[in-house]
C-alpha cells in the first residue's frame, strides 16, 4: 500500500483522487461523477477518503473507466460497481482481462496479481466518446502495456480559458519484465506494431494538461507544490508531454534494436 495523497483540483470539475504512486481522476457533472482509476483492494479506501474531503459522494460515482486493466488500476473494480452502481466502461482488448481478474494477461497473470472479476457494461472501442451530461472524454486505444491501454482526453474550463486534457494510459511495455518481449513475442505477437501506433496516436494529440495513470508520469509530486500559488498554471505542460512520449518511443526503439542484435 502506497502513502495517500493530497486530493486536489486541477482544473474546472477535474481532480486528483489518488495515492501517492496510483492515480485517480474524478470528474464531477451535475448527474454524477466519473472515476478514472481506482486501483487495488488498499487503494480504493484511499480513493473514497479522498472523495469525501473535496466534499463529493462516493455514490454520485455513475461511470467507472480505466487506463489499463492491471490491478493497480482496475483490482477494486466490482467493489466500486458494488457499492455505488456505476457502470464500468472498458476498451475492447482489456475485457476478457478485467472479466477474468487479471489471469488472462500476457505478463502478469501470477496469483499475486489478480483482482476480484468485474464485469464490463460497456465494451470501449478506439475514439469512442464516452459522455455523461455535457462532460465527453474520449477514449483512444494506445495498446502495448495491456492490449486496451487506454489514455482518454477532454476539455475543462477554467475561468475564461478553455484546456485539452490528456490522461496518458502507460509510456508503453515494461522492458526487462517476462512477457513483454519485443521480438518473438508468441504470446503478444503484435506488441511491436501495436506501440508503434500508440506512440502515433499520443504524438497527434492537443496537450495543454498532462496527466497519466500514474503520478510518476506528469511530475504529480513536484507540480503539486507549485499549484497552491500557481493555480491550472502548475499544471499545464505541453512540452513535458512532448519529451515524456518521445521519451518513451526512444526507449522503445532501443529496446527493439538491442533484442533483434540478440
Amino acid at each position: 500500500m502506497y502513502p495517500n495523497f493530497p486530493p486536489h483540483k486541477i482544473a474546472g470539475n477535474l481532480y486528483y483522487v489518488g495515492d501517492s504512486f496510483e492515480a485517480a481522476f474524478l470528474i464531477v457533472t451535475p448527474q454524477g461523477n466519473i472515476l478514472v482509476n481506482v486501483g487495488d483492494s488498499d487503494e480504493i479506501k484511499l480513493v473514497k477518503e479522498n472523495i469525501a474531503a473535496l466534499g463529493f459522494k462516493w455514490t454520485d460515482t455513475k461511470l467507472l473507466l480505466s487506463s489499463q486493466a492491471h490491478y493497480d488500476h482496475v483490482g477494486a473494480a466490482a467493489q466500486v460497481v458494488k457499492e455505488t452502481g456505476a457502470k464500468f466502461l472498458v476498451m475492447d482488448g482489456d475485457v476478457d482481462l478485467v472479466e477474468s481478474g487479471g489471469k488472462k494477461d500476457f505478463a502478469y497473470y501470477a496469483p499475486k496479481y489478480q483482482f476480484p472479476p468485474a464485469h464490463v457494461d460497456k465494451v470501449l472501442h478506439d475514439g469512442e466518446v464516452v459522455q455523461l451530461g455535457r462532460v465527453k472524454l474520449v477514449a483512444h486505444k494506445t495498446p502495448g502495456h495491456t492490449r486496451g491501454c487506454t489514455t482518454f482526453t477532454m476539455q475543462v474550463n477554467e475561468g475564461s480559458k478553455s484546456y485539452n486534457v490528456v490522461i496518458v494510459g502507460a509510456g508503453g511495455a515494461n522492458f526487462g519484465d517476462a512477457g513483454y518481449e519485443l521480438v518473438g513475442n508468441k504470446v503478444y505477437p503484435q506488441i511491436v506494431s501495436d506501440l508503434r501506433k500508440s506512440y502515433a496516436v499520443l504524438h497527434s494529440l492537443p496537450c495543454d494538461i498532462f496527466l497519466g495513470a500514474h503520478g510518476k508520469y506528469y511530475g504529480l509530486e513536484e507540480k503539486y507544490p507549485r499549484s497552491k500559488t500557481e493555480g491550472v498554471k502548475a499544471w499545464i505542460d505541453p512540452a513535458g508531454y512532448k519529451a515524456y512520449v518521445d521519451g518513451k518511443e526512444k526507449e522503445f526503439e532501443e529496446e527493439l534494436r538491442k533484442e533483434q542484435k540478440k
